[in-house]
C-alpha cells in the first residue's frame, strides 16, 4: 500500500545460549513441553494462523514461550552470567561504553525518527549538533545499486521496496543504554502489538524490525526481550532472513553485519509525522539542513515523485 508514513516498533525472544531450547527458540514454536500451564499456550492458536501465512519467512517464537524460557531456565542464565559475559551483558561506565549501529523499524519512518530523537535527547543528554537518529532502509536480502537504496522515483533508480527493504531509524548509541531506548520502540506499539499505522501503511516496507550487531547472538538480544516484557509482551518475535513479510504483532531481528542500513534522502529527515495534524517545531524540522550543511551525505537519489511521493510523500 502506498500510504506513506506513520510509526513505531518492537521486541524479540529470549535467548539463552547454555540451553539447548534457548536456541531452538529463534527458529520455531518450542515444544508444547517447553511450555508453562495451558493459561499461557492461549496465543499458540493466533500464532499458527499467521505462521500459516509466512511459509517463507522465520519461524516465530509465541510469548508463551519466552515466558516458559524466562520461568524455567532462569537460574541457568544467572548461574552463566558469572562466568559467560555474553549471556549477562555487562557494560563499560559512560565514559568508556562502547558506540553500537542499531536500528528499529515499525511502519513509517517520520514518527519513529521523531520519537527516537527525543529519546537521545532524553536518555543521553545529546544536543541537536550530537543527534545520530537518521530515516533510512534496511532488511532487503539486494543491499544497494551502484551505492544507492532511494525511495520510489520516477526513475525506477534503487527503489528501495523493490530491493526488500523496509524503512528504519538508525542511530549510533551507547551499548549500555540499548534496553532503554528498545522500551522506547516498544512503546510505540498499542496494547494489542499493533503499530499506529497498522490499518494504514501495510505492505513489506512498513514491516517491524530491529538491527543489531551479531543479531540473535548478540547480548542486545536479551536487553531486547526485557524491554518487551517490560512494557508489556505484547509482540511475537523471528529471526529475519531478509525480505521478510509484514506481519502483525511481529518484529524480525536482523543482524547488522548481513543487512546494514542505508540512510534515506534529506527531504525525509526530521520530517513531519503523516498524520495531518502531527506537526514538529520548525527547528526540528530544520535539523536536515544543518546537517546538511556541515557535510552529512545523504545521497544522490532522485526526489520521490507524484502517485509515488510528492516531496517524499
Amino acid at each position: 500500500m502506498m500510504h506513506h508514513c506513520h510509526l513505531t516498533i518492537a521486541a524479540i525472544s529470549l535467548i539463552l545460549l547454555l540451553s539447548p531450547q534457548g536456541a531452538d527458540a529463534w527458529t520455531g514454536i518450542v515444544s508444547p513441553s517447553a511450555r508453562l500451564s495451558s493459561r499461557l499456550s492461549a496465543p499458540r492458536t493466533a500464532l499458527a494462523a499467521r505462521q500459516s501465512d509466512a511459509s517463507d519467512s522465520a519461524e516465530i517464537a509465541c510469548p508463551s514461550s519466552r515466558r516458559s524460557f524466562l520461568t524455567k531456565q532462569a537460574a541457568v542464565a544467572l548461574a552463566a552470567a558469572a562466568v559467560v559475559s555474553g549471556v549477562q551483558p555487562s557494560f563499560a561506565a559512560d565514559g568508556d561504553d562502547e558506540l553500537v549501529d542499531v536500528y528499529f523499524g515499525c511502519g513509517c519512518f517520520w514518527h519513529v525518527q521523531h520519537e527516537f530523537v527525543e529519546a537521545e535527547r532524553k536518555i543521553l543528554g545529546r544536543s541537536d549538533d550530537e543527534l545520530t537518529a537518521r530515516a533510512g532502509y534496511a532488511g532487503g536480502k539486494a543491499g544497494a545499486v551502484d551505492g544507492k537504496v532511494c525511495y520510489h522515483n520516477a526513475q525506477n533508480v534503487a527503489d528501495y521496496g523493490k530491493l526488500g527493504h523496509a524503512e528504519i531509524v538508525s542511530m549510533k548509541i551507547p551499548a549500555s543504554k540499548f534496553q532503554d531506548f528498545a522500551e522506547e520502540y516498544c512503546k510505540l506499539f498499542d496494547k494489542d502489538g499493533f503499530r499506529p499505522d497498522q490499518s494504514g501503511d501495510r505492505g513489506t516496507e512498513y514491516r517491524n524490525l530491529v538491527g543489531i550487531p551479531g543479531g540473535k547472538s548478540s547480548p542486545l538480544a536479551q536487553l531486547l526481550v526485557k524491554a518487551s516484557l517490560a512494557t508489556g509482551d505484547k509482540l511475537d518475535f523471528a529471526v529475519g532472513k531478509g525480505d521478510d513479510k509484514d506481519l502483525p504483532k511481529v518484529s524480525f531481528i536482523m543482524d547488522t553485519a548481513d543487512f546494514p542500513s542505508y540512510v534515506a534522502e534529506q527531504y525525509h529527515q526530521f520530517h513531519d509525522g503523516f498524520k495531518l495534524d502531527e506537526n514538529y517545531p520548525g527547528s526540528y524540522n530544520s535539523l536536515a539542513s544543518k546537517f546538511a550543511k556541515k557535510g552529512e551525505d545523504f545521497g544522490t537519489c532522485p526526489n520521490g515523485m507524484m502517485g509515488l511521493g510528492i516531496g517524499g510523500l
